[in-house]
């Protein structure tokens, strides 16, 4: 049996873990940001005034991107949606609100960078020694399947994870279905699996799917506790492993 230990917490007879990848893995808290900061300004060209409302709801503050905030946990549709509403407010019809959105997105998306962030550092050594102890990995992400598989296949992590999800399935989270189907691919328990991410919303799917333990990680970016984690850790080196 495998035991993962850190913070005087011990979690026994594990047998996978789960990662959400953007603010857990993935570095893109920039990336992110500047993708709403595009998002507001061009849909603000169309309908002027809207632009600082719509990032506030996108979670962009003058330090960074709110790792709780829409843009950080939210899938595309979601935002979309969120955006969309504050254009109906200004006597726009749905349809033409929605198009507006898509529209600007759709622009955005063509011009801005899509290689992959960096990952955090000492991620890729964490994820070897997990996997090396008999570790089953998975990534469940508020991103599409594909950016995750793209993520996954851009730092070679494809030996290391054998479940790569995203939004783009019937639900997402933080439903704990989606965790349920993540452990269902990897062909273990919820009660024997961990749940690792950046955000409540990861920690209420893994705590309200019944998860071995729901483990938030802020690498430093903030000294408050992420809600509703077991505990919540700066680096993924925390992790000890013990069989």
């Amino acid at each position: 049996m495998i035991s993962i230990e850190c913070l005087n917490h011990k979690f026994t007879d594990i047998q996978a873990i789960i990662f959400d990848k953007d603010g857990t893995l993935e570095d893109s808290g920039n990336y992110l940001r500047n993708l709403s900061q595009k998002r507001a300004r061009l849909i603000d060209a169309q309908i002027p005034g809207v632009g600082e409302p719509l990032l506030m709801a996108f979670g962009v503050t003058e330090r960074g991107l709110d790792p709780a905030g829409l843009q950080a946990v939210g899938s595309r549709y979601e935002n979309e949606i969120a955006a969309a509403a504050y254009i109906a407010e200004t006597g726009r019809s749905w349809s033409a609100a929605l198009e507006i959105v898509k529209g600007a997105f759709d622009e955005v998306d063509r011009v801005m960078e899509s290689t992959p962030n960096a990952m955090f550092p000492g991620c890729q050594s964490a994820i070897e020694s997990l996997s090396s102890a008999g570790l089953k990995l998975g990534i469940v992400s508020a991103a599409t399947t594909s950016q995750v598989v793209k993520f996954a296949h851009y730092h070679k992590l494809q030996p290391y994870f054998q479940v790569l999800l995203g939004s783009d399935l019937q639900f997402a989270k933080p439903d704990p279905r989606l965790f349920h189907f993540a452990c269902q691919e990897l062909g273990v328990k919820p009660a024997q699996t961990l749940m690792i991410g950046d955000s409540t919303w990861d920690m209420m799917m893994g705590s309200q799917g019944g998860a071995a333990g729901c483990i938030g990680i802020s690498w430093g970016r903030s000294m408050q506790p992420i809600g509703m984690a077991d505990l919540t850790i700066e680096q993924l080196s925390q992790l000890q492993i013990s069989q």
